[in-house]
């Protein structure tokens, strides 16, 4: 959403670095006392999920999302083209930190170039949300249409217009 507007040097990175920030954020929650309370009891934790981590930029790897995002407790969900390249020749170097790593930095040196990531969350929730929206309304679409073209096979096998 920013790749264009910053330095090269960031480019690619925001989207890490709020993953990492994530993940230390549901560590700390794992390693809470509340949280071992309901663990000793039997709770189970729920995974983060690392959606759609395809990459869009032709410059970066074809697996970069899928190498930086990997870390124990997680799900990562991928378009087929980035798994095929990951199985082919994906590596993982080294799991998210459960500190957060650099992501306070990375953070930081994008708000000093003006980059508001509250309001850059806030839409790409929107835009997220809209084409989750589309994407089920396409479905629904689909299916109506397959429906209906076999209730008319139906009626037709059955001599009826």
């Amino acid at each position: 959403a920013v790749h264009d507007t910053v330095p090269s040097a960031l480019r690619n990175r925001l989207g890490i670095a709020i993953a990492r920030r994530t993940y230390r954020a549901y560590r700390d929650l794992l390693a809470s006392p509340r949280w071992r309370t309901l663990a000793a009891a039997g709770a189970r934790p729920q995974r983060l999920l690392w959606a759609s981590t395809g990459t869009k930029d032709p410059d970066a790897s074809d697996t970069l999302y899928v190498e930086a995002l990997a870390a124990p407790d997680t799900v990562n969900t991928m378009p087929e083209k980035t798994l095929a390249a990951f199985a082919d020749h994906g590596r993982v170097e080294g799991v998210l930190p459960r500190d957060g790593g650099d992501a306070d930095a990375v953070l930081a040196d994008f708000t000093r170039i003006g980059v508001d990531s509250t309001a850059l969350a806030a839409q790409l929730q929107r835009e997220g949300t809209a084409s989750f929206d589309r994407s089920w309304k396409d479905l629904l679409d689909c299916l109506a249409a397959k429906r209906a073209m076999l209730a008319q096979r139906n009626r037709a096998a059955a001599g009826r217009p």
